[in-house]
């Protein structure tokens, strides 16, 4: 640790997130032949394990593919809230696509909610599902006029909400609005139980299995790093960033965002409910039960994915915000989490593009992941079976509104640019003999970008810091200690290895011992 970290001594040393704890879950193998089934699902989160449980109850064979290990990803990093209160959003949709639309945005993530709760029931699945009022609130005269615009719209679509003017802890706040009866629950209790339940009908599961194309048809053809084949008559993506794009063009259609949670035991009692502030930075608060206790959990401090200075900040500000509220007994986790933002702030869900029927993608949830990837598994159900759904005009990946996508199209792939081109002139000044132990920047070497990482023990590991997605510049997160690309929120551990895409090939290493004979041969894109 650093002097400038002193003050996180208090904050757990690795970021790990409290879901995977206490839980037993099932080793799956890699693919190691070609397959044939009905449906291949790429990525093994909400929406992939839902899309194949409710696919498998239909009599369909399916196989989902998971480059890493199931429910190790972004899933195993969420706040388990299920809820169609996704901060302001009700006001903003009715201005942009109308009552009609923000209403069906709403049903959609609502039934989500209900599905969710009766497979609970059905099931008799122990995931500490429990309703809960859904509360935003905010503490500036700005954001409560925003509010009350809110609750307009709440009662323009019929939505049934409560304003208000306290909270039940210590924060001072102008109003509130409350969506009652939403929940929440642990997220990997929930799908490792419908994990059992595919394979018991069937279902095949394949970790460690990397998608890297494919091969469009009749009958698509997924294409993985190894060299195996996985066809069906259906292909979803369901791999948070699309593996495959298929002329979409996805990487200009949306922006990565990464957020930050502390989970604390608390000197003061949580009074339930799961809240969020309209100001900003975000304030999320929600409680749950971790090996018998019950811990809060406070998340925030969103950024872009790579444009965050001193990433170790944002827990630090999380903590001290924590203390304030509810003193803190004990910081038991820490951890971060990135989803993706779509320019209208609507998931895109449905068919790649028009005329790739068989393929569908779901992606962009904006951190609303439990209830809009469970909408995306019940919409991808009908579309394979050739029922109606009212949703699919809503998500549909091919609609492109001038307002607002034209403008935040334009902004956002100007900052894509940026990036590109101010990675490349940024020089460091700093070298690798600068770092200490538990460390890592951006250095020089002989005039090349270099990406180093100095370990606790004192070892030196050093990478190429162009990403290997589009040749975007990756910075350094050191409250995670990760790479991560600002340009479409690729990361990379301080080994190199891809840990989130769009990238699918790790940072080039390099041998700290050699780095003399470096050459410009040996750098950049």
């Amino acid at each position: 640790m650093t002097d400038n970290d002193q003050e996180s001594e208090t904050l757990p040393q690795v970021p790990e997130p409290n879901w995977r704890g206490f839980i037993d879950l099932p080793d799956f193998p890699s693919l190691d032949k070609d397959i044939h089934v009905d449906v291949v699902i790429v990525g093994g989160g909400i929406t992939g394990i839902t899309s194949a449980y409710l696919l498998a109850k239909e009599g369909l064979k399916v196989a989902v593919l998971e480059a890493g290990k199931l429910l190790d990803g972004p899933r195993g990093t969420i706040t388990a809230k299920i809820t169609a209160q996704h901060e302001l959003i009700y006001d903003e949709l009715i201005r942009h696509f109308g009552k009609s639309k923000a209403r069906l945005y709403y049903e959609a993530n609502i039934e989500a909610l209900n599905f969710i709760k009766k497979t609970v029931e059905q099931h008799q699945i122990h995931c500490d599902f429990s309703l809960q009022d859904a509360c935003i609130y905010a503490a500036t005269d700005h954001y409560a006029r925003r509010i009350e615009k809110e609750a307009e719209a709440y009662e323009n679509i019929g939505i049934d909400g409560t304003l208000i003017n306290t909270v039940p802890f210590e924060i001072d706040i102008k109003n509130g609005l409350i969506m009652k009866n939403q929940a929440q629950f642990h997220p990997i209790k929930y799908l490792a139980h419908l994990i059992e339940i595919i394979t018991e009908k069937g279902g095949l599961f394949f970790e460690n299995t990397t998608a890297v194309n494919i091969e469009t048809g009749k009958q698509p053809t997924v294409l993985t790093r190894e060299g195996r084949r996985a066809t069906g008559s259906h292909v979803l993506a369901c791999s948070h960033f699309p593996f495959y794009e298929g002329l979409g063009f996805y990487s200009t259609r949306m922006y990565a965002v990464r957020s930050y949670v502390l989970a604390a035991k608390t000197k003061k009692a949580y009074p339930g409910g799961m809240y969020i502030s309209a100001d900003q930075p975000t304030r999320s608060l929600c409680s749950a039960t971790i090996n018998g206790e019950e811990i809060v959990l406070i998340g925030g401090q969103s950024h872009k994915v790579g444009q965050g200075k001193n990433t170790l900040e944002h827990y630090k500000a999380l903590e001290i915000f924590g203390q304030q509220v509810f003193g803190l007994d004990k910081m038991v986790y820490r951890w971060s989490a990135q989803d993706l933002t779509t320019l209208d702030k609507i998931p895109y869900i449905g068919e790649i593009t028009s005329g790739q029927p068989n393929i569908l993608i779901a992606t962009g949830y904006r951190n609303w992941g439990m209830s809009n990837g469970t909408a995306a598994a019940l919409l991808f159900r009908d579309t394979i079976l050739n029922k109606k759904n009212v949703y699919q005009d809503l998500y549909t990946p091919s609609r492109f509104f001038a307002h607002p996508s034209l403008k935040n199209f334009l902004v956002e792939n100007a900052s894509v640019a940026a990036h590109l081109i101010k990675g490349k002139l940024d020089l460091p000044a700093k070298s690798a003999e600068d770092l200490s132990n538990g460390e890592g920047a951006v250095i020089t070497v002989k005039g090349h970008r270099k990406g180093a990482y100095k370990d606790e023990e004192g070892k030196l590991y050093i990478v190429d810091t162009t990403c290997t997605h589009i040749g975007c510049e990756v910075e350094w997160n050191n409250g995670d200690l990760t790479w991560d690309c600002p340009c479409h929120g690729s990361r990379f551990s301080y080994t190199g290895e891809v840990m989130e895409g769009p990238a699918e090939k790790p940072l080039q290493q390099y041998d700290h011992r050699i780095l003399d004979n470096l050459t410009s041969e040996d750098s950049g894109y």
